[in-house]
């Protein structure tokens, strides 16, 4: 193994440089007993370095152990709070490749739950947005909590039937409001009531689109129908009259013609 090859190399590297030493205090002079004393300051020093690797690598292990202890207790949480299954580690894998599995798992689910809650707060926007067009009650849905994908598909089909009722009453209200300008020209009506000058008022966005505002809506439109009608009636009775009296009174085609009433 490649391990092994290496410690014999380390092992050979110790060994030659213990001969130099020796070789060195010899030709130095030095006596058996300093180098005995020396030989036990290098071994010293060599067990140091080794034991301050040892330490190291430990202390990279132990990081990685807590890295994984607390990894798996924030997808715990993740878990819960996003409603998935628990996760399940591969447990044949090495610590360092669980390490990176389960950061990795973090991570993707970490940015899950901030897309899920900013998805949750457009839809919380446009909600209020047709809300205050509709005068209708908000979506019941809990802001603090991360939504499941059901819920936020549920949102947005509530959504989709609100947009859908909005234009539908926007067609209507503006289909109401031609036929009531017309019929108030018509009628030389200037609009009293402060619903009849939101009706007509120029900014159309503006018009809150209730049902009570489009029953109110309807039923002004049919006012000004009945009144027309009314009108009308009374018109083409006057008119009944008026050739009656011509009649009896024997006026001329011509005299007619010049006053007729149109």
């Amino acid at each position: 193994a490649l391990s092994e090859v290496l410690a014999a190399e380390a092992v050979s590297c110790l060994n030659r440089a213990m001969a130099a030493l020796r070789d060195i205090w010899e030709e130095i002079g030095i006596p058996e007993e300093q180098r005995l004393e020396r030989t036990d300051v290098v071994k010293k020093h060599i067990k140091s370095l080794l034991d301050m690797m040892v330490a190291e690598e430990e202390s990279l292990k132990e990081r990685l152990l807590k890295s994984i202890a607390l990894c798996r207790k924030e997808l715990d949480t993740l878990c819960r709070e996003l409603q998935l299954d628990p996760f399940q580690a591969e447990e044949e894998s090495t610590i360092l490749q669980m390490e990176k599995n389960l950061r990795t798992r973090v991570e993707v689910m970490l940015k899950q739950k901030r897309d899920r809650k900013q998805e949750l707060k457009t839809l919380q926007e446009q909600d209020r947005d047709l809300c205050d067009i509709l005068c209708t009650t908000p979506f019941c849905i809990d802001s603090n909590a991360v939504p499941s994908l059901e819920d936020l598909d549920r949102y947005r089909r509530h959504l989709a039937s609100l947009t859908a009722k909005k234009e539908q009453r926007r067609e209507e209200f503006v289909s109401s409001k031609r036929q009531i300008i017309l019929l108030m020209e018509e009628l030389d009506h200037t609009p009293d009531t402060s619903f009849e000058q939101d009706v007509v008022c120029e900014d159309e966005e503006a018009f809150c689109l209730s049902e009570d505002n489009i029953a109110a809506l309807h039923d002004l439109l049919q006012q000004l129908e009945a009144r027309r009608s009314l009108n009308e009636a009374v018109c083409a009775e006057l008119r009944s009259r008026i050739v009656a009296l011509w009649e009896r009174l024997q006026i001329p085609g011509e005299e007619r013609e010049c006053s007729a009433v149109h």
